[in-house]
């Protein structure tokens, strides 16, 4: 086990507190259809808490909870079709690949 400096956090090789309570309301607001912002600053846990909560509703049967990144629509700047084309290709790589 060894402390995380950069992504993600894996349980099984790092060093972390639980990611589920760090969003208490995350769940009430995905059972009434509600979307919500998460903010923070970097490496405060946002990924790894977010995969986890992802994991957790697509494990119960009932969503199936889709993670993506818009990080790489960055590139295209005001370009907001590319921006869109990005995200769309990116959208289409295969699960665990960082799209």
């Amino acid at each position: 086990m060894s402390f995380n400096t950069t992504g993600p956090c894996d349980p099984r090789r790092h060093y972390m507190l639980p990611p589920a309570p760090r969003l208490p309301e995350a769940r009430v607001l995905i059972e009434m259809d509600r979307y919500f912002v998460l903010h923070a600053p970097r490496q405060t846990g946002k990924t790894t808490t977010l995969d986890a909560l992802a994991s957790e509703l697509t494990a119960e049967g009932d969503i199936a909870a889709l993670m993506f990144s818009c990080e790489r629509a960055k590139s295209a700047g005001d370009d907001y079709a590319a921006a869109e084309e990005i995200l769309l290709e990116s959208g289409c790589t295969s699960p665990g690949s960082n799209g």
